[in-house]
């Protein structure tokens, strides 16, 4: 994969006498092969959104085509020495809009074939993929220069290593990309879009248990003293708007060891079980969303060196898309749940932009940009209110959920296209298949 490497090649790297460093291989370039891989996954989405069989089967397989592109990209960037930095955050950012575009062509599929809605479902399973990976990143950030960096978890961890076919029975249990899309285009193929979600939601649910569970047993049982690095890039995960700032800067904390996650876990929990429990369009939920904001403010308002704080960022997600899911379900407006699968994609690609970002050595995004999406709690108390404001208006819902979402993308993806288009810092993707 292109994104696991440094936009620098490296000074052993074999220059090919074939291939001069720099020279296309047979008159493609990565970036090309890159977008080929996308456009190949949207035909596939869009294949399976004609919700007939033969559709189903050309998805399938056309997914099938799209990873061995994605594949392909890496090799070809290390055979012509092609490295790019553009190129790396193109292989990293398109994983996840085919994917996501590939689910919601589903969501188109079942509709078109028996009137199924499974929107709910492509929802979920993009909440349920993208907090999977807000753990991974939150925990190796946490854990990046972090000294006494050693548990028993760790090292159970490595005398399984030492068994060959445990490491690939752990790495298929994490459901990585490559395992993940071949079930995925098995099923479509075979089945239908409602079991492929299930099937896949079951999956994505069992792997976030056994990775979770692994990372905070080896956080609880090793001794490390984190840097004021990686609390500064879990406190950028995070992704706290205004209210959540003000409120730190005005009554800071003492450091506690597990006061920031258990004031998350709270707040997520809150959040959405009230979003599923009072009636839809109720003003108490939007008080609730203002007290989740308090929770999320004293989360946060000490640096998040605990031994579990790690879990802060992922929580903070399951707390705002959560409630955007359970929202827009119980709403039974029309077209709320494809708008909240829009609002929440665009949510999202700012949150994995932060992550390449940080990884790649630059820092978070500017916080002006921060700020003027709201944060994560900023967000939760909008659509709140929206809900609360419009639901009594037909379609009024859905018209605040899609507005929200363009403006949302727009200014992430104008301010991030300038960035990547324009730094030097290499981006590296986000899917190793590591096991816990």
């Amino acid at each position: 994969r292109r994104g696991t490497v440094s936009s620098r090649p490296s000074a052993s790297a074999p220059t090919p006498a074939t291939s001069p460093a720099g020279a296309p291989v047979g008159g493609l370039e990565p970036n090309q092969v890159t977008t080929a891989s996308l456009l190949t996954a949207l035909i596939a989405a869009g294949c399976a959104a004609t919700g007939t069989r033969p559709g189903f089967v050309a998805a399938g397989v056309l997914l099938i085509a799209s990873f061995v592109l994605d594949c392909t990209d890496g090799q070809l960037a290390r055979y012509s020495l092609q490295y790019s930095t553009l190129g790396a955050w193109l292989d990293a950012t398109f994983d996840r809009a085919k994917e996501y575009a590939y689910y919601a062509g589903l969501a188109l599929g079942a509709a078109n074939a028996d009137g199924d809605d499974v929107w709910a479902l492509a929802l979920g399973a993009m909440v349920l993929q993208t907090c999977r990976h807000v753990v991974d990143f939150s925990f190796n950030e946490a854990n990046h220069d972090a000294t006494g960096n050693s548990s028993p978890t760790a090292a159970l961890s490595d005398r399984l290593n030492s068994v060959g076919w445990t490491v690939w029975v752990r790495r298929m249990i994490v459901l990585p990309i490559g395992e993940r899309w071949a079930m995925i285009a098995v099923l479509t193929a075979l089945t239908t879009p409602r079991i492929t979600f299930y099937v896949l939601l079951i999956g994505c649910a069992l792997a976030a248990c056994y990775t979770t569970a692994g990372r905070v047993l080896r956080s609880l049982t090793r001794k490390a003293r984190r840097t004021d690095r990686a609390a500064q890039a879990l406190a950028d995960l995070a992704d706290s708007g205004p209210l959540a700032e003000l409120g730190a800067k005005v009554a800071p904390r003492k450091p506690s060891r597990f006061l920031a996650p258990c004031l998350a876990l709270c707040g997520a929990v809150m959040m959405v079980t009230a979003a599923d429990t009072f009636a839809f369009g109720s003003w108490q939920l939007v008080l609730l969303a203002a007290f989740y904001a308090t929770c999320a403010d004293r989360a946060v308002a000490a640096p998040l060196k605990g031994a579990l704080d790690w879990l802060v960022p992922p929580l903070f997600r399951a707390a705002e898309y959560g409630t955007v899911l359970v929202l827009a379900a119980r709403s039974e407006v029309n077209g709320a749940l494809p708008a909240a699968f829009g609002l929440v994609a665009a949510v999202a690609y700012h949150h994995y932009d932060t992550v390449y970002r940080i990884r790649g050595g630059t820092g978070a995004p500017p916080h002006w940009l921060v700020r003027a999406i709201g944060g994560h709690e900023g967000r939760i108390l909008v659509v709140t209110a929206a809900a609360a404001l419009l639901h009594d208006r037909n379609q009024g819902f859905t018209i605040a959920l899609t507005a929200l979402a363009v403006v949302i993308a727009v200014t992430v993806l104008i301010e991030s296209i300038r960035f990547w288009v324009s730094s030097g810092a290499p981006a590296v993707h986000d899917e190793t298949g590591e096991p816990a």
